[in-house]
């Protein structure tokens, strides 16, 4: 028996096809390396074509795996301090806990997470307590021979009462993967379909409606993904209302990958609605 994925995971193969790999509107730059102790240095940056306003941040962690042990350090552009302390299967198997911390010195600004994730055969949940702010989230998921299902509450102490909830059923194999969510109350419905067609071709699809909105009825996305060789795929995608999306990705050698996305409204194709974006990624 396996365990199955996190809630936030259920239809994750359809969200990565139709999601990923498309870095529109600016230009970014990651950088990874690790020391010889295993220490991992990351550096992101992203510049905004829209704005020019570029933002980076610069992240440390160090690992003792047989220890269960980690520890995360993030440094922002805007000045934010961000820490992550990871226990996983030290107090007991199956139990990981993370705590997670943030500081803005400039207006004294604090915040601090506790997450508890718990994992045995045929049940994944996860514990969320926001500790300033008195916020709770809940959620978990069954999994059974493919079959999840799974649920999510939030809790807010100061008012006391349930501020959202969620739904989510589906079912994967390695070949597909389908998933039909209820979220912001069970006010949005998502559908949502994976399928490996062959193993340089997969395609993915979506519909969303919202009891809420009666003006845009549903909305329909597709895509699709290509692997041309080992070191390189192109991705494309379409919505019903005209947004036509397209990436290609290189491995240009081992640890230098190159992203170019691109965004297309084809109901304003005379207009300044379309974006262009690259990014480039280094890994020792």
């Amino acid at each position: 028996m396996s365990v199955p994925v996190a809630f936030n995971d259920i239809g994750k193969p359809a969200k990565d096809l139709l999601g990923k790999d498309y870095p529109v509107g600016g230009v970014k730059l990651e950088v990874k390396t690790t020391a010889p102790n295993g220490v991992t240095f990351r550096v992101n940056g992203h510049r905004d074509n829209k704005t020019g306003i570029i933002i980076g941040d610069l992240e440390t962690k160090w690992a003792d795996k047989k220890k269960g042990v980690s520890v995360t350090e993030v440094w922002t552009s805007s000045n934010h301090l961000n820490g992550k302390l990871e226990l996983e299967n030290n107090i007991t198997k199956g139990l990981k806990v993370e705590v997670i911390t943030s500081l803005l010195p400039s207006i004294n600004e604090k915040g601090a997470k506790i997450n508890a994730t718990y994992k045995q055969p045929n049940i994944h949940s996860i514990a969320t307590l926001d500790v300033f702010k008195k916020n709770m989230i809940l959620n978990s998921v069954i999994g059974r021979d493919g079959f999840l299902v799974g649920g999510e509450i939030a809790y807010g102490a100061k008012e006391a009462k349930i501020s959202r909830y969620h739904g989510a059923i589906g079912y994967a194999t390695r070949e597909y993967a389908i998933a039909v969510h209820a979220t912001n109350s069970m006010s949005q419905y998502t559908a949502s379909y994976y399928h490996r067609i062959n193993p340089d071709l997969e395609a993915s699809g979506k519909a969303v409606w919202n009891n809420k909105d009666s003006i845009n009825g549903v909305v329909l996305e597709v895509g699709a993904k290509f692997r041309l060789d080992d070191t390189c795929f192109i991705k494309g995608k379409m919505t019903n209302a005209g947004l036509v999306g397209a990436s290609f990705t290189q491995t240009v050698r081992p640890g230098v990958k190159v992203n170019i996305g691109a965004s297309v409204d084809t109901c304003r194709l005379s207009e300044n609605a379309h974006k262009l974006g690259i990014a480039l990624t280094f890994e020792n």
